[in-house]
């Protein structure tokens, strides 16, 4: 049958129920709304804590831990060889956290064409001194020009420039609850007390805070060489290698290798963040899961209507059928106004999905434990938009499919002898 004509007859239906069609294409609207709108704030959410975390770690870590020598005296015995060894009390091994040959292992990881950036770093443990309390904490050197680039470094620096650390002998940045634990500003000096007891006056000229209120607490930043002058130690101490790669999917790959290559200890970032990825991936999947459930709900209310329509035009239904129109015509009719009402609903609700997700964008979201973030987190993915479309349009052809072939099998001699 004439394509145009079917478009037609589909049209005048869904005009002689106009209201009905107008409330199916309302629910759709309103679940593609909601569907847009959740997904993106919540994969905006995931995204503003993944940058809390996973911006703030290496992909692939190089370091030295310190664990108990596996070769123990009585492992070495002849006389023992064969026997179950029980040692308690186990003493860890006289391994040093240095990275032996780190300048050569430096330049191995930048040549390697799957490493994005390297920055090295000289982790301490200090004492604070404030009057005659001891304040634990930790000092971290780093590259601070690496450190910006690979690590948003300077996204976190709430007071203060970091370069000034590389610019400034002997300074530091302190961590906001740190800072405030001792009282001291920008340009003021805090006394450090090293591992080995000996004392260093350091500037501060600058004031960091990561999200991490625990951190904040006890950690800070100093140029490489002033955390090796803390150590006494010579200046190629590095005791982390961070690497970022070009595709994080092969960190765990590329930490087996080095591990082996290198031999020190390697961790990736897949393993160092399990149990945050996993939260992250239950949270984008009752997201899924909401938004689906919503386009279902409004799949049933346009399944109903269609129903109804079915019931109050079977004497429409029988005089196309007498006069020539075939049951793959009719269920091309109805299923037609199923897919206009999902169409027309689910690009509407697009529309207003983005609006929504611009007015959330725009909320006002001010915290200390989250100085980078303003506003409240969204994610305008297209893929978001795609799934949607695809949703509505899936949704309310099955919606349409039973009542068109319904009405494609009426018999119209029935319906009109009936009449």
């Amino acid at each position: 049958m004439n394509l145009k004509l079917i478009i037609d007859i589909a049209k005048s239906l869904m005009l002689a129920r106009f209201r009905q069609t107008l409330v199916a294409a309302v629910g759709v609207t309103f679940s593609i709304t909601m569907f847009i709108a959740l997904l993106g704030f919540m994969n905006g959410l995931n995204d503003m804590l993944d940058g809390l975390i996973l911006n703030r770690t290496p992909h692939v870590r190089l370091f030295n831990e310190i664990k108990p020598n596996p070769n123990q005296p009585i492992s070495r015995s002849a006389e023992f060889e064969r026997g179950y060894h029980f040692i308690q009390s186990v003493k860890s091994s006289n391994a040093k956290q240095e990275i032996a040959n780190s300048a050569a292992i430096l330049q191995a990881v930048q040549n390697d064409p799957l490493v994005l950036g390297v920055a090295p770093k000289v982790n301490t443990p200090v004492l604070y001194n404030s009057g005659t309390i001891d304040i634990t904490g930790v000092v971290s050197g780093i590259d601070v020009v690496a450190e910006t680039a690979l690590f948003f470094f300077n996204d976190y620096i709430r007071a203060g420039n970091p370069i000034d650390l590389k610019n400034v002998s002997n300074s530091i940045i302190l961590g906001k609850g740190l800072a405030d634990k001792l009282l001291v500003e920008i340009g003021q000096v805090v006394q450090v007390t090293t591992s080995k007891g000996e004392r260093l006056p350091l500037k501060v000229v600058g004031i960091f805070q990561s999200g991490i209120a625990d951190l904040d607490k006890v950690q800070s930043f100093a140029s490489i060489s002033t955390a090796q002058k803390l150590l006494g130690a010579p200046n190629n101490y590095i005791t982390d290698i961070q690497i970022k790669l070009h595709d994080l999917a092969r960190a765990p790959e590329v930490s087996k290798n080095y591990a082996w290559l290198f031999q020190c200890d390697a961790e990736d970032i897949q393993t160092a963040n399990a149990q945050f990825e996993t939260g992250s991936v239950i949270r984008t999947l009752i997201s899924y899961v909401v938004g689906i459930v919503l386009l279902i709900v409004a799949g049933f209310g346009i399944y109903n209507i269609l129903n109804m329509m079915i019931y109050e035009k079977m004497d429409t239904i029988a005089i196309l059928k007498a006069t020539g129109f075939s049951g793959s015509d009719v269920r091309k009719i109805f299923l037609g106004i199923a897919l206009t009402i999902g169409l027309a609903g689910g690009a509407i609700g697009l529309a207003f999905g983005f609006i929504f997700s611009l007015l959330i964008d725009q909320i006002p979201f001010n915290t200390a434990a989250l100085p980078t973030i303003t506003t409240y987190p969204v994610n305008y993915n297209p893929k978001f938009y795609l799934i949607g479309i695809l949703f509505s349009l899936v949704t309310t052809y099955l919606a349409g499919f039973f009542p068109a072939r319904k009405a494609s099998k009426i018999d119209p001699v029935i319906i009109i002898r009936g009449k």
